[in-house]
C-alpha cells in the first residue's frame, strides 16, 4: 500500500490556518509557495473562528498597489489597529475555553508586536502552530514557483473553492459554543488548541 509520508505537498501561506491545513502537514515535507501573485479573499490573511454570535472571519489587512504583487513583498496595513480588534475577538471567544490561558502568552506577541510583510508574519505564527500542536514536519518555502510536486493544495484549501477533500473527515470535538451552534467544522487551529490542548495533534492525525 502506498504511504502518504515523506510526500512533498504544496501550501500557500496562511493566516491561522485550519484543521485541514494542518492535517496536510502530516504528509511530511510541506513547502510553503512564496513566489505566487497575492489572492484576495483567501486563506493568506483570513481565518474562521467561532464566537458568541457564531462562525466569524478575521482578516489582516493588507496594503494593495496593484495587481500581480508577489506574496512575499505583501505589506500589512496598520492604519486602523486590527492587532487590537482581533485580539479583543479572540479573548471574548474563546478566554472561557480550558485550555486559552496556556496558550495566551505564546500568541499575544502577535497581536502587539508589528511585522512588515504578511508572509514574514504568517511563517513566524505556522513556526509556533506546529510546536504548539506538537506535529514532527519539515517546512521549507519555494526556491522559485513550484510547477510540480506530489500533493498541491495552494489554491483547494480555500473559502472559495467547496470540492470536496476525500482525505479529510472532521472530527468532533468540544467547542465553547457548541450547545449554542452545534460542532463547527474545519475552523482555524486556534479553535481546536484553544479547546482541546494537548490533544489536538490527536484530532488532527484522524480527521
Amino acid at each position: 500500500m502506498e504511504t502518504k509520508k515523506n510526500r512533498s505537498i504544496a501550501l500557500s501561506t496562511a493566516y491561522l490556518p485550519n484543521i485541514r491545513y494542518f492535517s496536510k502537514l502530516l504528509h511530511g515535507e510541506a513547502v510553503i509557495e512564496q513566489h505566487e501573485n497575492y489572492l484576495k479573499q483567501t486563506f493568506r490573511n483570513r481565518c474562521e473562528i467561532l464566537t458568541a454570535g457564531g462562525i466569524m472571519s478575521l482578516t489582516v489587512p493588507v496594503k494593495h498597489t496593484g495587481s500581480k504583487i508577489p506574496i512575499r513583498d505583501i505589506r500589512i496595513d496598520y492604519a486602523d489597529n486590527w492587532q487590537r480588534l482581533h485580539w479583543r475577538t479572540i479573548n471574548a471567544a474563546y478566554r472561557s475555553s480550558p485550555f486559552f490561558m496556556y496558550y495566551e502568552d505564546d500568541f499575544l506577541p502577535f497581536f502587539t508586536k508589528r511585522e512588515e510583510f504578511l508572509f514574514d508574519f504568517n511563517c513566524k505564527m505556522l513556526d509556533m502552530l506546529i510546536e504548539l500542536t506538537g506535529l514532527k514536519t519539515t517546512i521549507k518555502l519555494s526556491d522559485s514557483y513550484l510547477q510540480n510536486c506530489d500533493m498541491d493544495f495552494r489554491y483547494l484549501i480555500s473559502p472559495k473553492n467547496k470540492t470536496a477533500d476525500p482525505d479529510f473527515s472532521p472530527v468532533p470535538y468540544w467547542q465553547v459554543f457548541s450547545s449554542k451552534f452545534g460542532f463547527q467544522p474545519n475552523l482555524s487551529i486556534l479553535d481546536l488548541l484553544c479547546n482541546e490542548g494537548n490533544n489536538s495533534y490527536s484530532i488532527i492525525k484522524n480527521v
